[in-house]
């Protein structure tokens, strides 16, 4: 029986009986001359989206992508200006932030219908969160800003506990939360001291962007 012989840039290899002599040979010759440009081509880093639940609202530096299904020309990587608005293919300037991502997709269907496409298919795909951070005042060890990542809040005791704790002079009963809801400024009152003992709410959420002020005792 002849065997025969198989070419790889000049080089030769039998062809055995046994298959796995043919599956070395063809290691053997990517290892040597690499994998050519064409196939290189292919390989694309996956873009890692951010986990986002059904009730985040977008904000003013996200960054997503906008995909309409079959409208391929039509998309974009799009970052959230500072008064949440974004401009868009065709559409132009639209203002979404502060919407949930369904609430977003839904207007901008309807931005799309008017004059655009017939039935446009919108999805909205975060790729990354804006920096967030809350502030820290007063009687605590370590004053100054903490970051936020996305939609998270945290519990106002893991807030003290990240910022070293309260100070020796520190009023836990005194705890001043300055939270922006729309345009207005709500001043919040808190006694962590009950909280801590169980009475009342154990768990008040620090959100991004509040300032949080420990009181100081007065002896």
């Amino acid at each position: 029986m002849i065997k025969p012989n198989f070419f790889i840039r000049g080089t030769a290899f039998n062809i055995h009986a046994k298959a796995g002599v043919l599956t070395i040979a063809m290691v053997l010759a990517i290892t040597c001359f690499g994998v050519p440009a064409s196939v290189r081509a292919q390989v694309t880093a996956p873009v890692v989206a951010e986990t986002v639940s059904s009730n985040y609202k977008l904000s003013p530096g996200d960054l997503f992508d906008f995909r309409v299904y079959q409208e391929a020309d039509l998309d974009a990587v799009v970052r959230l200006s500072g008064d949440g608005t974004a401009i868009f293919p065709l559409i132009g300037s639209a203002k979404i932030g502060g919407l949930t991502i369904e609430q977003a997709s839904s207007f901008l269907q309807s931005r799309y219908k008017d004059g655009f496409l017939v039935n446009p298919q919108i999805s909205i795909t975060v790729r990354s969160f804006a920096k967030k951070f809350y502030t820290m005042l007063g009687q605590i060890s370590h004053p100054g800003a903490y970051d936020m990542q996305g939609e998270e809040e945290i519990p106002l005791f893991q807030a003290v506990g990240l910022a070293g704790g309260y100070t020796r002079v520190a009023d836990p009963s005194k705890v001043t939360v300055k939270r922006k809801e729309g345009d207005t400024d709500k001043i919040l009152k808190l006694n962590a001291k009950k909280m801590a003992g169980g009475s009342g709410s154990s768990t008040f959420m620090i959100r991004a962007g509040d300032i949080i002020t420990i009181g100081e005792s007065i002896f």
